[in-house]
């Protein structure tokens, strides 16, 4: 498969769930090129950018990790090519 370059947005809506999330990352460290989080202590919850590199397999395994963990919304945009 080709690799492609892409955005993972992770809104984690309950910050107990942040060190799962983590963990998951970690797993998935060879993708990342970029992260930036943004944490909102008052509403408890954060936001996670990433700037990933993969094929489609690899980032679709990434974000439904993602996506199943409770209190996580994912979304993601990838190049075309």
């Amino acid at each position: 498969m080709e690799e492609r370059i892409g955005f993972i947005g992770v809104v984690i809506e309950d910050l107990t769930q942040a060190n799962r999330v983590n963990q998951i990352i970690s797993q998935y460290q060879d993708m990342v090129t970029g992260r930036i989080g943004v944490p909102d202590h008052e509403r408890n919850m954060a936001v996670i950018g990433l700037l990933i590199r993969g094929d489609d397999m690899k980032v679709g395994a990434f974000t439904a990790k993602l996506g199943n963990v409770p209190g996580v919304q994912v979304k993601s945009a990838m190049t075309k090519k």
